[in-house]
């Protein structure tokens, strides 16, 4: 790179610096957010869990409510009942996917009862952020009501806590008292040629 270029170059940075010290600047203030990860494509619960991992991190205090997803052994929650079950409680309250349990009643249960205790764990402000995974689900198949989660969420979730609701087809309604809303889009996905979830990648 020449010099001239070199001069233009760093011209161009500090005047986009400058403007970004500007916007920052404007953005003084703090809340507890509630966090909406959606969308047909992979990694939804892993963002999430790599929010719950910075929060463990920090020595934060977290929370995770797992509402679909039954007994079988992933690497995070694994990884956390045996090094961070002081830094973050771990709660897997369902019992498989809808289509493998066939059973709306029970399911419509253990839904109620995750929504319970996430409703506890976030009341506790000692918690800064608890994650609901999957409950985008529960909610699509009316097993918990959405008003009641929006109502909570609006009128009871303390200021400063941090809540994150992940799985496919996200209501309307969360949407629109979400602070952040991320829907990932798929674009190629393996299962499609044939090849099974894998350890390490999707567990």
């Amino acid at each position: 790179m020449s010099t001239e270029d070199a001069d233009r170059h760093a011209m161009k940075m500090a005047k986009k610096k400058a403007a970004r010290d500007k916007i920052m600047a404007t953005k003084t203030d703090k809340k507890g957010l509630i966090i909406v990860h959606t969308g047909k494509g992979k990694g939804k619960s892993s963002a999430a869990f790599g929010m719950i991992f910075r929060h463990i991190a920090h020595g934060m205090k977290c929370a995770v409510v797992q509402f679909i997803k039954g007994g079988m052994s992933t690497g995070e929650r694994d990884l956390i009942l045996s090094k961070f079950s002081d830094d973050c409680a771990f709660h897997t309250m369902g019992e498989g996917f809808t289509w493998e349990t066939q059973d709306k009643t029970r399911d419509t249960e253990m839904a109620m009862a995750a929504w319970e205790k996430a409703k506890e764990l976030i009341r506790d402000e000692a918690n800064s952020m608890v994650l609901l995974d999957e409950v985008n689900i529960a909610i699509r198949y009316d097993y918990v009501p959405i008003a009641n989660v929006v109502k909570f969420l609006v009128e009871e979730k303390p200021d400063m806590t941090h809540v994150v609701l992940t799985g496919r087809n996200a209501h309307a309604d969360l949407i629109e008292i979400a602070d952040l809303v991320t829907e990932m889009e798929l674009v190629k996905h393996p299962f499609r040629s044939g090849i099974k979830a894998q350890i390490g990648v999707e567990y």
